[in-house]
């Protein structure tokens, strides 16, 4: 009836989004959704952030600039440098989550047919903005350690895959692996970039969600460690992971000429990002409050994820493999005779929900794997559900 265009003709949904509307089931614990945990948001701190952004009302009910109001952009930088990667006012974009900011990326700078590498297994939603966008995805297998550089160097090099326009990475607590790419793999890619001339694209919403081991700097801090590679990065980041999602206030770091080109692509979109959100996330960020709230944060993940590791450990025992991580909001598992979408109608009646790992693969699927998110539930519901979840894996084997 209806004439759509071709990658709106047949849209695929999100695969993690489809399992929400078990949610609301009572009794049900959810290691699906990547969802902070709710009583880890600093509703005080927050509350008074407010009250001092809506003094000046006008600020925070008028429309706002395309690039982001002038103050959070400051408190931002300021941000940035603390993290070790400076950046300027011309670099910087405030977005509405940095998932728009993916999304003006892929707008400005992927034609239909062009190459965007990916690492394997992949944040979904990457991999829908791509098939949107008509972009050919080409992936590249992660290890403990991240990305597989010397691979990607191996197929550039032979080519066997064209030089690539943009390459995705979560460098740092991969979403879904919770792998942390190493230092050295960092420098070597950033010097393929250089070589090759293609965008490394660095998503990093959950950098400051570190409870163990030793912190790597980001790909935007380690470009002044490689000449000419600042030209070749764009990074996200955003506050939805450590303050909270409904802000929805995320940040594009981009050299300029990206960047303008970016906020031109915005003012299509939203004209601006919404300035009451853009202040109260100003005035949070100025008080230090989310510096001192951070250790609260981080901690209480720790007992997390050390609680879905020991329950799995004892629990499942040999029928599942994983890597603890040092950080982030992730495990990610593989199940040793089992197919995790067999096995998911099997925990959905036990109550309990994960997401299947094919949701994360572009192609080549691994039919066992799956993906355990330890933030959101309580450390006993964690226990529980694990519990649950050898229960339904009984279930599924029989």
């Amino acid at each position: 009836m209806y004439d759509f265009t071709t990658p709106f003709a047949n849209p695929a949904g999100s695969p993690i989004r489809e399992l929400f509307k078990y949610l609301s089931e009572p009794g049900m614990i959810s290691f699906a959704g990547g969802y902070p945990a709710s009583d880890l948001f600093d509703v005080d701190g927050l509350a008074a952030a407010q009250a001092r952004a809506f003094a000046q009302p006008t600020r925070c009910l008028q429309y706002g600039p395309t690039d982001g109001l002038a103050e959070l952009k400051a408190q931002i930088i300021a941000l940035m440098a603390q993290r070790g990667a400076p950046c300027a006012s011309e670099e910087l974009l405030v977005t509405t989550g940095s998932q728009q900011g993916l999304d003006l990326l892929l707008r400005v700078m992927v034609a239909p047919g062009d190459v965007v590498v990916t690492e394997q297994p992949a944040y979904p939603a990457t991999l829908q903005a791509l098939r949107l966008q008509q972009a050919k995805i080409v992936t590249v297998p992660v290890d403990a350690d991240g990305l597989d550089v010397a691979q990607l160097s191996m197929l550039l090099r032979d080519g066997k895959i064209a030089v690539p326009k943009l390459l995705y990475t979560v460098p740092t607590f991969a979403n879904p692996t919770g792998a942390t790419l190493s230092r050295e793999r960092r420098i070597a890619l950033l010097k393929l970039a250089v070589e090759y001339r293609f965008v490394i694209v660095e998503d990093d919403p959950y950098g400051d969600l570190r409870f163990a081991g030793e912190a790597v700097p980001t790909m935007l801090g380690l470009t002044a460690e490689v000449p000419g590679s600042r030209d070749w990065v764009v990074h996200f980041s955003s506050l939805s992971k450590i303050v909270a999602p409904g802000l929805r206030v995320g940040w594009t770091v981009a050299p300029p000429e990206i960047a303008r080109r970016c906020v031109v692509a915005k003012q299509t979109v939203d004209l601006c990002s919404v300035p009451w959100t853009q202040a109260v996330a100003a005035e949070y960020l100025a008080e230090g409050t989310l510096t001192r709230h951070l250790p609260k944060i981080t901690e209480a993940y720790r007992l997390k994820c050390e609680a879905m590791c020991n329950a799995l450990r004892d629990k499942l025992g040999d029928a599942i493999r994983f890597h603890a991580p040092q950080g982030g909001m992730f495990v990610w598992a593989r199940l040793a005779a089992v197919k995790t979408s067999a096995l998911l109608p099997n925990a959905i009646a036990e109550k309990v929900l994960f997401v299947p790992g094919t949701a994360f693969f572009a192609d080549n699927a691994d039919e066992a794997s799956l993906r355990l998110s330890f933030a959101a539930p309580a450390v006993t519901a964690i226990e529980e559900g694990v519990a649950r979840l050898a229960r339904a894996m009984d279930a599924t084997g029989k």
